[in-house]
């Protein structure tokens, strides 16, 4: 069975990914803009859609969200909840529409999330599955514009 969403704990990815948004704080705006900016490349060459959640506590007052669309949502929780919370909930709510991924280092949620079917990743592996996946990516589009550069040239 496909994947129908990847459901991401935001701040547990970020701590694990210095080389985005280098030098700047985990909680930064500047980071979590790089963090969405590189989902959005695995999304486009995926095609899975992604929830992305971060602890409300994270984002200082007046912070203006960022877009968040169907395909990739962003999202804070409540004061009082945390992102663990509703990607709990979200995962038993997807779970009858296909298998849903949950990308976290917190132990306690992906035993959590495991218990009940539910796919887990720990955010060192995604980050090598996206990588990987991205600069698979890059190859193809290059192979393609070489290709389609020399068909050009064997037209003219």
């Amino acid at each position: 069975m496909a994947l129908v969403r990847i459901l991401i704990d935001g701040y547990s990815l970020l701590h694990r990914w210095p080389k985005l948004a280098p030098g700047r704080p985990r909680h930064s705006s500047a980071a979590r803009e790089a963090l969405i900016a590189r989902l959005r490349q695995y999304r486009d060459a995926t095609h899975i859609p992604i929830t992305l959640f971060f602890d409300g506590q994270g984002a200082p007052a007046g912070t203006p969200g960022p877009d968040s669309t169907p395909d990739l949502e962003i999202l804070f929780s409540r004061q009082g909840r945390t992102a663990d919370d509703l990607i709990e909930r979200t995962a038993v709510r997807l779970r009858p529409y296909g298998e849903v991924l949950v990308v976290t280092d917190d132990f306690a949620e992906r035993d959590t999330v495991s218990s009940f079917g539910g796919l887990v990743s720990s955010c060192g592996l995604f980050i090598q599955q996206v990588e990987s996946t991205l600069e698979e990516s890059a190859g193809d589009l290059v192979r393609l514009n070489r290709r389609e550069r020399d068909g050009f040239r064997r037209s003219r």
